[in-house]
């Protein structure tokens, strides 16, 4: 694997390899759903990694578009018509996480600090709409930052959203003893056999499971739930952050396009000794709610953007070591 020197056919399993590096980072870049498959600082993980030569482990670190989370039941309501999208999560009966998470981008553009992937969305059963997505992944002295771009090619509006999907790596402790500060005052109640939406809530309804406006110790509790009502710094940006006991943290920040954040805790359903059993927290700006293409089914915004013909929508994160 050479830096930032793509080939042009595909020799690994996860896809067309891209290193980056720059400012004591390192980003593998794998071109199957344009995932982010390994960042370190100083040598130290920084999220979750999986193998260029290894077919990638659900959907961990890739690109979410034309959706973040999932749609229940694969159905949508959008532009006066009913669509029926594929279930790609068979378990739950819903359609997961977009189209673009198992297609390999074409790679451009690509430095030592810096690579861009494109990849079309193609008018489809479920999603009649063509759109072309580009992302972007640049290393600066903050970390890496990952910008997509999407802009609508069909002739009508097209639902759009987007999200990324790394499990954040604090240190070598376990995830039980990370501290995670998450600014988030609103929590999205979901059933607790298929995680569909039910209703929004104080993250103070369930403060020992919800709550961590201020950072403390995660523990035994499992999430995997949306929060919105985010706390922003005076450039509205939202951070999460991660501490090991040992005093190193990885940080996740994100811009205003995304009012959303799905934590998960990594509890996988056949439990401890399972690879990749709470290895590491999954956090997951999305600029939608999850069935957010539904929105008139719900009682709140769920922040679906209808992506007018010829119209460009664009949302970027960071994550940094601490």
């Amino acid at each position: 694997m050479t830096d930032a020197a793509p080939t042009e056919t595909p020799t690994v399993v996860s896809g067309t390899p891209v290193v980056l590096r720059a400012h004591g980072y390192e980003a593998a870049i794998a071109s199957v759903g344009a995932s982010l498959r390994s960042l370190t600082h100083e040598g130290r993980d920084l999220v979750v990694p999986f193998d260029a030569d290894e077919l990638r482990p659900a959907y961990r670190g890739t690109t979410l578009a034309p959706w973040p989370n999932r749609i229940v039941d694969g159905i949508h309501r959008f532009g006066g018509a009913e669509h029926q999208l594929a279930l790609t999560e068979p378990d739950r009966g819903h359609a997961l996480h977009g189209l673009l998470s198992w297609v390999s981008w074409n790679v451009s553009d690509a430095t030592a600090d810096a690579v861009t992937l494109t990849a079309a969305v193609p008018a489809q059963a479920g999603y009649p709409w063509w759109l072309v997505v580009s992302t972007t992944y640049r290393l600066g002295a903050d970390g890496l930052t990952q910008t997509v771009r999407a802009t609508n090619l069909a002739d009508t509006p097209a639902p759009w959203g987007t999200g990324p999907h790394p499990y954040l790596v604090a240190g070598s402790a376990p995830l039980d003893a990370w501290t995670l500060g998450l600014p988030a005052d609103t929590v999205l109640e979901v059933t607790p056999d298929r995680l569909a939406p039910v209703a929004l809530a104080s993250v103070a309804v369930d403060a020992e499971r919800f709550d961590f406006r201020a950072p403390r110790v995660l523990g035994a509790v499992e999430i995997d739930h949306a929060y919105t009502d985010l706390v922003r710094d005076a450039g509205s940006r939202a951070t999460v952050t991660l501490i090991d006991p040992s005093g190193t943290g990885v940080a996740m920040s994100w811009d205003a396009a995304c009012a959303w954040v799905q934590i998960h805790t990594a509890d996988l359903p056949a439990g401890p000794g399972t690879p990749g059993h709470r290895a590491g927290l999954a956090v997951e700006p999305m600029t939608c709610a999850p069935d957010a293409f539904n929105d008139d089914a719900y009682d709140f915004d769920t922040g679906v953007v209808a992506l007018a013909p010829g119209a460009s929508h664009e949302a970027s994160w960071t994550i940094s070591a601490l």
